[in-house]
């Protein structure tokens, strides 16, 4: 004789009202919790773009966002209105050069300074890379260095990069800052060289 199920084990009472034979009373009363369920997610979600700052990216997914922000400038036209409509300020980049130490990183920052190809030079150690070179995968312990400068400076800095480099390949990478504290980007204006 087959034991009980976990259908008989687990019942609860039958309601006080005739059962029907559709599904549609149940569904009824899981409407409610559903929809209840789907925007407390959906709110939380909204939280959590809101304080990751992520919510600009999201507008047009939860456009209940769309009243708090719709002031405020999005990545596109931070850029014009932060660092282009500032005559104080110029376009400016960050560049990440990676080391294979901390000397090799003290001496080439440095050297980048006192060029004035870039205004700082934040050096962070203990990387670890994992990459590509000689038919097959490499790992090593290395230095970034953070490099802010002028976006007109970028080829001066890659040849300086090269020429004073112990990798045969160095890494040069760009991006862009599309805005900022107004005074810092003053700074990096006045602390580089004109070309």
């Amino acid at each position: 004789m087959p034991g009980p199920s976990l259908f008989r084990t687990f019942a609860i009472s039958s309601p006080p009202y005739p059962r029907r034979p559709s599904a549609v009373p149940t569904l009824r009363r899981r409407a409610p919790l559903v929809g209840a369920l789907w925007v407390l997610s959906l709110g939380a979600v909204a939280a959590l773009a809101y304080r990751t700052g992520c919510a600009q990216s999201h507008r047009r997914f939860f456009p209940f966002l769309r009243s708090k922000f719709i002031n405020q400038p999005t990545a596109r036209n931070l850029h014009s209105t932060g660092m282009e409509a500032a005559s104080t300020t110029v376009p400016a980049i960050v560049v990440y050069v990676t080391v294979p130490n901390k000397q090799a990183g003290k001496k080439l920052a440095e050297s980048i300074i006192k060029e004035k190809l870039a205004a700082c030079v934040n050096q962070v150690p203990g990387i670890e890379s994992v990459y590509w070179w000689d038919g097959k995968v490499q790992t090593d312990s290395e230095d970034l260095l953070i490099i802010k400068t002028r976006e007109s400076l970028l080829s001066a800095l890659t040849d300086h990069v090269k020429a004073n480099h112990e990798y045969e390949v160095p890494e040069v990478i760009a991006l862009p800052i599309t805005g900022g504290n107004l005074k810092y980007l003053e700074w990096i204006k006045n602390s580089t060289r004109e070309i």
